[in-house]
């Protein structure tokens, strides 16, 4: 359970819901396949920011250009990237 106040899809009015299925729509396709053993609630850290929409858009909207699949980048380098990152950081995500 998220430890921050989110609000549901299932709960947010037309704008949030709007904004959120056109960020989903706005990632590479090969995110739409879960990934095994991931968490098996519905929290992401998306929803961490359903609170302030527009914040929300802006920030993730930024995350799926950068994860464009037309640059040179494959989904698997930009994973490693990430995990990287966040042993440096000390980041236990």
């Amino acid at each position: 359970m998220a430890w921050i106040k989110t609000v549901p899809f299932a709960e947010a009015d037309e704008k949030l819901q709007k904004m959120m299925l056109d960020l989903r729509a706005s990632y590479p396709s090969e995110y739409n396949e879960p990934v095994p053993k991931a968490s098996k609630s519905d929290e992401s850290v998306i929803a961490s920011h359903t609170l302030i929409p527009e914040a929300m858009f802006h920030a993730f909207a930024e995350f799926s250009v950068l994860m464009s699949p037309d640059l040179p980048l494959k989904r698997r380098q930009h994973e490693m990237i990430a995990t990287m990152v966040s042993v440096t950081n000390d980041c236990h995500y």
